[in-house]
């Protein structure tokens, strides 16, 4: 059974007469758990739903939808399938107290991994997981492997039940499925040889494996430091370049690198950020894989008039290098000056450089009497679907507490694009 949030005006589903609190039960005869039995159960033109109003009345739909009618129904989200494991590494270990309950949930969901890219590592997949993923073709899928050797992925997961994950990769591409790999570097554990290992392994899968990256594990202030730490320069250049070598292996056999390292990797090793034709179609940019690049490219064909604008960009430490390079292509082409705003993290730490998890409270401080910026541009990844921040201040709490207007941004673009000329 799943539970209606909302329904839009103009939609099949306020023809149909439902409307929030509504329980939809069933399709065709088959159960609702989810919103993928509700999408792909209802894309039929024609289908027989059960539902159950709030005041516990039951309704039986014949639905025929007509071309170009939406349902138009918003469902509440799922309940989070709940990690199995219990990394050293886990980013949510390295959250300090106080913060809200949601942010401590260890999510591992197959569900959210096809719906938004979030990595999964399918160590607690069940027989009807597996048959769901393949019946509905849920690929391609984000998988956290971090190592194929069995026993030291058990070792990095902290998991003596982790299941052979070459052998799932295998099954599900014997399905169709096709999956994007990371592996989150710890550094005395599946870097070096076991890395190159783990390299080989996933390209002999051949198409089933669209990409890999290599990310070094991030540590916050909070974090197990007796038990992991982060790579050094020298580890961090090892395996870029062994990321290199699969890079320039796939090259000429699949007409993409399909190795990628992360902007940390290149920063934690001292060297160049790679061009923006290396990372391909940036399929794991929201990885942190080539997302400076991306970046760049995103904003290279802006174009306006903000002359004697003053904009202020806020971000966190990591894009500190490479950012000037962005805002200097700005100001050629919109006659605006863009002033770099790096904050240190106040909630995780100074380890933690990433301007996704800044805090409200962090942007605040940074704001704080600027009234001489006409704007103020924020990471809007830093910001939750509700338009909260990490620690729980609001975008309009932000707003009212600076002396600037402030907007979200992704990519420049989206937010200047809207400034008032």
């Amino acid at each position: 059974m799943i539970r209606v949030r909302a329904v839009h005006r103009d939609s099949l589903g306020r023809e149909l007469g439902l409307r929030p609190g509504f329980e939809l039960l069933s399709v065709n005869g088959r159960e609702l758990t989810d919103f993928l039995d509700w999408e792909f159960l209802t894309a039929d033109d024609h289908f027989v739903m059960v539902a159950r109003s709030p005041e516990g009345d039951s309704y039986e739909y014949d639905v025929e939808r007509p071309e170009g009618l939406a349902l138009g129904v918003e469902i509440e989200p799922p309940r989070v399938r709940r990690c199995a494991n219990r990394c050293d590494f886990c980013f949510v270990d390295g959250n300090p107290a106080g913060l809200r309950s949601g942010l401590y949930i260890r999510d591992d969901d197959y569900r959210l991994s096809f719906r938004y890219g979030n990595f999964a590592t399918l160590t607690n997949l069940k027989r009807k997981d597996t048959e769901r993923i393949l019946e509905y073709r849920l690929s391609p899928l984000y998988v956290s492997v971090h190592a194929t050797d069995p026993l030291v992925r058990r070792r990095l997961l902290r998991n003596p039940l982790a299941p052979d994950v070459l052998a799932q990769l295998r099954m599900l591409g014997a399905g169709g499925i096709r999956c994007h790999t990371q592996v989150v570097l710890q550094p005395g554990l599946n870097d070096g040889a076991t890395l190159m290992k783990t390299l080989e392994d996933l390209f002999d899968l051949g198409p089933i494996v669209l990409s890999v990256s290599v990310v070094p594990v991030g540590l916050t202030e909070f974090s197990k430091h007796d038990l992991v730490r982060e790579p050094s320069q020298a580890e961090c250049r090892e395996a870029v370049e062994a990321v290199e070598e699969y890079a320039g292996k796939a090259l000429p056999q699949r007409r993409h690198h399909w190795a990628y390292g992360s902007d940390d990797l290149y920063l934690g090793a001292g060297l160049p950020l790679p061009p923006a034709e290396r990372y391909d179609d940036f399929d794991q940019v929201e990885n942190g894989v080539g997302s400076v690049r991306f970046l760049q490219r995103s904003v290279g064909d802006l174009a306006g008039d903000f002359t004697g604008q003053r904009i202020g960009v806020v971000t966190g430490v990591a894009m500190r290098r490479s950012m000037p390079q962005v805002l200097a292509h700005l100001e050629r082409v919109t006659g605006g000056h863009f002033e770099l705003l790096v904050l240190n993290n106040g909630l995780f730490g100074t380890r933690v450089t990433s301007a996704g998890l800044l805090s409200g409270d962090d942007f605040i401080r940074g704001l704080t009497g600027r009234s001489d910026l006409d704007l103020a541009l924020i990471p809007a990844e830093s910001l939750g679907e509700a338009g909260v921040f990490l620690d729980d201040v609001t975008l309009e709490q932000l707003s009212e507490s600076v002396p600037v207007e402030v907007r979200p941004s992704f990519h420049f673009s989206d937010a200047l694009n809207a400034v008032e000329q």
